[in-house]
């Protein structure tokens, strides 16, 4: 089965729904210029611009990352979401990796396929060179670090988490993780948006 990127996603619904790109951008607060970059190079700043595309399009966000649904519980067998990456995040605006280049924060869905959710589990494997501005949405947000030291800023605390450890927050809060050193980190997040 093909997969489908947010961008395309986005502007299949667009397309169904007869919103321009400036509509979106008026009612998601969003340039036209990222919104271009998501629809056309598949480049994601972070999630808070999908949350905000997907509110202004009037569905949830999962339905901008699945490509099929599944009515019944969805497993994700070990070694399945490693190559389940959809999107790669986390990188400034103005540039867009290519093969081997720096890759930022890789999100892989663990249940892609559930229908109906409300939470969005990923495997996040963050470079230590990955770049991310501070962002702030509705909903909530919970982190295991698997593996690393996490580096935790939120509103004015900072703090750092090591393997084992655990956060659960309001995602209102400008909030960021980064790798708190020069070694990748691997967490498990959970994202938890309102309908």
């Amino acid at each position: 089965m093909a997969t489908h990127t947010p961008g395309e996603h986005i502007a299949e619904l667009r397309k169904t729904y007869s919103i321009s790109k400036e509509m979106l951008a008026e009612r998601s607060g969003i340039s036209v210029d990222l919104i271009e970059k998501i629809e056309g190079e598949g480049h994601i700043p972070d999630l808070a611009p999908l949350i905000k595309i997907a509110r202004a399009l009037g569905v949830r966000l999962g339905t901008l990352l699945d490509d099929h649904e599944e009515l019944g519980p969805v497993i994700c067998r070990s070694g399945v979401a490693e190559s389940a990456v959809r999107f790669v995040t986390g990188l400034p605006e103005k540039s867009v990796p290519s093969a081997g280049d720096h890759q930022g924060l890789s999100f892989k869905p663990l249940a892609a396929d559930k229908n109906g959710r409300h939470m969005e589990p990923f495997i996040v494997e963050i470079e230590s060179d990955a770049e991310q501005e501070k962002t702030a949405h509705e909903g909530e947000e919970f982190i295991f670090v698997i593996e690393g030291n996490l580096s935790l800023e939120y509103g004015a605390i900072k703090d750092t988490l090591k393997a084992g450890d655990s956060v659960y927050y309001d995602s209102i809060v400008p909030h960021r993780v980064l790798s708190a050193d020069t070694n990748p980190v691997r967490i498990l997040a959970v994202i938890y948006t309102p309908v």
